[in-house]
């Protein structure tokens, strides 16, 4: 499908928020974000589905587009905008098939390799991450920095996301290296006031 990545890219997070993916939904919403990820790592397949069906409820009447982090499953149970797939998730190529055309499917990379073989395959954009070291992955990847985000970016036509230990004031640096879009969980979750924290990360 054709849309607008906006220039923040939300991520919801129970266990830092410690509030539902609905009610994160609708901070972010507050703060004027348009396009967030439901990120669920902890709870049953059974408990996502239920969260994500009332998340999805909300954002819609909010105006907001959401997309399932790995679950295609759930992504069709609860008429999801798309889904983000990771490189050990289901195929792009067949995620494509099974939610069609007008879903967004998006695809994390964690190298300029992996960034370069996703350019070419049926996603709406590329995630290259993380960036900088994060805390919100069990076991995540070197942080791969803001000389491959520019990189991708001169080899990359499709939108590209950053993500990984991306805070307020790196993000400018990010964007400036040419990420169409930043993602951010921690310091959008921790701050405190999330809806004004949004507002703060789309002004930059």
């Amino acid at each position: 499908m054709s849309f607008h990545l906006p220039r923040l890219y939300p991520i919801t997070d129970t266990l830092i928020s410690r509030l539902s993916h609905a009610e994160q939904v609708e901070q972010f919403a507050a703060g004027g974000a348009t396009f967030v990820q439901l990120r669920e790592k902890r709870a049953s397949p059974r408990a996502f589905y239920e969260a994500a069906r009332e998340a999805m409820t909300l954002a819609h009447t909010l105006g907001v587009l959401i997309v399932i982090n790995d679950r295609v499953d759930i992504a069709i149970a609860v008429r999801a905008d798309g889904v983000h797939l990771g490189q050990d998730d289901l195929p792009p190529e067949r995620a494509r098939l099974l939610l069609g055309e007008s879903r967004i499917v998006g695809y994390s990379t964690h190298t300029l390799e992996q960034a370069l073989a996703a350019s070419f395959a049926p996603v709406d954009y590329v995630a290259i991450g993380p960036v900088f070291q994060t805390r919100t992955k069990e076991r995540p990847h070197e942080g791969v920095g803001l000389d491959v985000v520019a990189e991708i970016r001169r080899q990359v036509t499709k939108p590209l996301v950053a993500i990984g230990g991306i805070t307020l004031d790196s993000a400018p640096l990010v964007i400036g290296a040419g990420a169409d879009s930043v993602a951010v969980i921690s310091d959008l979750l921790s701050a405190g006031d999330i809806a004004e924290r949004t507002r703060r990360f789309l002004s930059v």
